[in-house]
């Protein structure tokens, strides 16, 4: 099944998309990668769901990837006298690590890094940033604070503190076995919230141990002080607007996630977009012309991928969003000027001899109007290279190895079939034609460009770039 497009899309699946008829309609509608979020539901209820996935994998022969989301660490107020409380603006109001339930003049924050991390002038964001304070006095466990933003505040609302660094692992005692259940379920993709600092995809990393690749979630102004290593060392990442548009001011959020999309197109990680996408299709059969416009944004800007929530999980109109978030992808793909904008952001390849190869199989590619680029690749750092010059053909993938071809479901443009690996350049010719004659790239006639490593086999040996028909016996 050829998706008509390069830019991917991901399904986050939840109550309103549990079921094997719904999956498969969310897929057929265009779904490519799909989401368990582990903020919600049971692990009893993610294995049905992933369980229904696999199935629906074999039954169409197409590879599809698995992203588990972690909840991660989550700052919150402890428990009010009466459930909740209004606090007016030029108040004072005390943060402490008492737990006794909290009135208009003190409030409980069971987190002793929070305290570790303030300073005087510190903002604390409230319940998404509805009530906000400024720390004008501080203690080893509390904190005095003078109100800017008054409003009413109830048991167990979120504590944001924007530009702090805390001193957090990513990982909870929660995530840990949610983590231990998404590996051993087979997940393509873990998703790690609230990433702060490279040393926090180190640490996951070990205990991932090669089992699943890494999508760190830019949730954190913080982390953009350290955006280049940190997408150094995941394998994808995701601008996740919901938390970073707690912390940033509004203007802010585009700018920094066109500055987050770019750093990934440059150093060529995957890329995805977002958080209120169509948010609005929770409710309605149709999304806003700012949610379309949003979208189209993401793909004109070069994105690997865009995501829905609470629209597929959550809403009443779950496979209208996919298809929506689809059409919107190939309107923009087919815009006259897409190729111009894309093109015009295209970065110089490193000094490698394999993105010499993908860089001139681009090049070549677009020179003889071949009608695709073929990659052999086993762990899809090859394929990764090519899409990351964003050619003007599709990219057909080549791989033995099931997980890449499903971790490759995220990546921009490419096409990921499991064959067997070459082993002799006739084999490797007549297995890159055949593939692309049956999925769909290319018609009898018609050339491909083909890139792969001799000797056959070897795992990131890029050296050959090959140009071939597609005839009647291919």
């Amino acid at each position: 099944m050829r998706r008509f497009r390069e830019a991917k899309i991901i399904a986050t699946l939840g109550p309103a998309s549990s079921d094997a008829p719904t999956i498969r309609a969310l897929f057929d509608a265009g779904a490519d990668v799909f989401r368990l979020n582990f903020s919600h539901g049971s692990h009893a209820e993610h294995l049905v769901r992933y369980e229904i996935i696999r199935a629906l994998e074999a039954e169409t022969g197409r590879p599809i990837g698995v992203l588990c989301d972690l909840q991660g660490p989550k700052l919150r107020l402890g428990e009010f006298q009466d459930g909740k409380v209004t606090i007016k603006k030029g108040g004072k109001i005390r943060l402490d690590l008492d737990d006794t339930p909290g009135d208009a003049d003190r409030i409980c924050v069971p987190h002793p890094e929070i305290f570790r991390a303030l300073e005087i002038g510190t903002e604390i964001l409230i319940d998404d940033g509805k009530v906000r304070l400024e720390v004008q006095k501080l203690g080893g466990d509390f904190a005095e604070t003078i109100i800017r933003v008054g409003g009413v505040i109830s048991d167990r609302k979120g504590v944001n503190l924007p530009g702090v660094l805390l001193g957090l692992s990513p990982l909870t005692p929660k995530d840990h076995k949610d983590l231990v259940f998404a590996l051993d379920m087979g997940c393509d993709w873990i998703g790690l919230s609230f990433v702060q600092r490279p040393d926090d995809i180190a640490e996951a990393r070990k205990l991932i141990g090669g089992r699943a690749r890494i999508m760190a979630k830019m949730e954190k102004p913080s982390a953009i002080t350290y955006l280049d290593q940190i997408i150094e060392q995941a394998d994808a990442v995701m601008v996740a607007r919901g938390d970073l548009g707690v912390e940033l001011p509004p203007q802010a959020v585009p700018g920094t996630q066109k500055q987050i999309v770019r750093t990934c197109r440059t150093l060529g990680v995957p890329v995805v977009v977002a958080t209120q996408m169509l948010e609005s299709m929770v409710d309605a059969p149709t999304p806003t012309r700012a949610e379309a416009s949003d979208v189209a944004t993401a793909i004109y800007d070069g994105a690997d991928a865009v995501m829905l929530s609470a629209e597929s999980a959550a809403g009443a109109y779950p496979t209208e969003a996919v298809s929506m978030m689809n059409d919107i992808i190939r309107a923009v793909e087919a815009d006259e000027y897409y190729r111009d904008i894309i093109d015009s952001t295209h970065f110089p390849p490193e000094e490698t001899a394999a993105d010499a190869i993908t860089a001139a199989a681009a090049q070549v590619a677009e020179t003889i109007h071949a009608a695709a680029i073929v990659t052999y690749t086993n762990s899809g750092s090859t394929a990764l290279r090519a899409a990351r010059e964003r050619p003007a053909v599709p990219i057909l993938c080549l791989t033995p190895n099931r997980a890449t071809a499903r971790f490759l479901s995220v990546a921009w443009g490419i096409h990921a079939v499991v064959t067997e690996d070459a082993t002799s350049m006739d084999d490797m010719c007549s297995r890159a034609a055949h593939h692309a004659l049956t999925d769909g790239f290319a018609d009898k006639g018609d050339r491909i460009a083909i890139t792969a490593g001799i000797p056959f086999g070897s795992p990131g040996n890029t050296n050959l770039l090959h140009i071939v028909w597609v005839g009647d016996g291919s």
